[in-house]
């Protein structure tokens, strides 16, 4: 056995720092499907350490380290997986090296799984929409009666948000661009969903981003994408299949985006030689949702982890598409995201007939950057005399629930505490 690959054993026990997050979380539960001793670490809790722990897994809210040291010293830990948002000064990750556990991220475990368990890799990656159709596409195999291991990035209704089934042969992953997470894999066949320019903590410019995907397309056997989506040295990849705007199905699900979602997974159905168009078809027309994309939380309340100016303009098409009368609530997301995004907020917002802009949430910032102000992140928009600068409160939540009554859909997006905030009133009002 290679030395990389020595600590992997049916009696393995990983301790996964950030457990909670949308990468670690699914990951937490494949690891635990795959016979390995699981327990972890979030700095708060979530739907998915409560997901984790109905599960049966350990998870403790105290990062200071003493969790993990007591946890070592009961039994030793062979790995520690880590977030790539976790700070290089991590007690947590400085205590795991001191006492010479093996340290690591996500893409190591999952391609030792795919490697040890043959199964062969179906990335989702892109800009938007990687969660729905990463989620869709698992959904719509499991209908066809396809056993299929996989992780998404949010909880979905029909599972778990990580499962790992060990005959099947197909592994479904949110290959996220994210500290060039996606390129540490060679799948089988990759779905590229959409590509803009995102992540400048990761990437400075969006030729750097452009790159990689690029180099991602190349590391790929098959890639299935839009033709709209112009980068370097597509053209030379003999494996791409580029689909055309006139090729988007003609699916009874809402939103432009999810029906061109649900092209993807039936062209990836298609190249697979997976079921019949009938099949595929009343699938995709099935397919549940996931948390936090679209989200119905009440009635006439929608939750969206939307935060970037082409994902509120498309979750507002798809709104429009529901209800003539929508109005936002939005929460920008990290300040330093916002100085490269906010040439975008235009005419992105112009189907909402009314918006409650809330302060930007802060995570991971270059604090050099000055903080952006909502006067100024809304300077460009069209409609801005339809924006309330406002805060999570109970006069926002009077207002959200007086334009419930007047019967609108209220829109609420964002990454970061927004939906938890609503979640908490929805509660407290019962």
């Amino acid at each position: 056995m290679s030395t990389c690959l020595a600590w992997y054993n049916k009696h393995m026990r990983i301790y996964f720092s950030g457990i909670g997050g949308v990468g670690l979380g699914p990951l937490a539960e494949l690891a635990r499907d795959a016979g390995y001793e699981v327990l972890g670490s979030d700095a708060r809790q979530s739907l998915t350490t409560a997901e984790l722990q109905q599960r049966g897994i350990s998870v403790n809210f105290d990062q200071t380290g003493a969790a993990l040291r007591a946890a070592h010293q009961e039994q030793p830990i062979d790995r520690f997986v880590y977030t790539s948002a976790l700070d290089p000064n991590h007690p947590e990750l400085a205590l795991a090296a001191s006492l010479g556990i093996h340290t690591g991220k996500r893409d190591e475990l999952i391609n030792h799984l795919i490697t040890e368990k043959g199964v062969k890799l179906i990335a989702v990656a892109g800009t938007h929409g990687k969660t729905t159709t990463t989620a869709m596409m698992v959904w719509v195999l499991q209908q066809l009666g396809i056993l299929v291991s996989y992780s998404i990035g949010s909880g979905v209704s029909f599972g778990p948000s990580g499962k790992f089934e060990p005959t099947s042969q197909y592994f479904v992953y949110e290959c996220d661009e994210f500290d060039r997470n996606f390129l540490h894999f060679s799948p089988a066949l990759s779905l590229i969903t959409s590509i803009d320019f995102d992540h400048p903590d990761t990437y400075p410019t969006q030729a750097d981003y452009a790159a990689a995907f690029s180099q991602f397309i190349a590391q790929s056997s098959q890639v299935i994408m839009w033709d709209r989506d112009t980068v370097i040295n597509v053209d030379t990849q003999p494996s791409t299949w580029r689909l055309h705007d006139n090729e988007v199905m003609d699916f009874a699900v809402a939103g432009a985006h999810n029906r061109q979602n649900a092209t993807l997974v039936t062209k990836a159905c298609e190249y697979l030689g997976i079921g019949d168009a009938a099949a595929i078809k009343a699938a995709v027309e099935s397919f549940p949702g996931t948390d936090r994309r679209f989200e119905k939380l009440a009635e006439g309340l929608i939750s969206d982890y939307g935060h970037h100016p082409v994902e509120i303009s498309a979750t507002l098409q798809m709104a429009r598409e529901l209800s003539d009368h929508v109005a936002l609530v939005y929460q920008p997301h990290q300040n330093t995201r916002q100085h490269q995004v906010r040439s975008g907020y235009t005419s992105c917002m112009e189907l909402a007939e009314e918006i409650y802009w809330l302060p930007t949430y802060q995570s991971r910032e270059d604090l050099n950057l000055p903080i952006l102000e909502p006067q100024e992140l809304t300077a460009r928009l069209t409609n801005r005399n339809s924006v309330v600068y406002s805060q999570m409160d109970d006069e926002l939540w009077n207002r959200i629930t007086y334009a419930r009554q007047q019967g609108k859909l209220v829109l609420c997006m964002g990454a970061g505490s927004i939906d938890a905030w609503l979640r908490d009133r929805l509660t407290k009002d019962l």
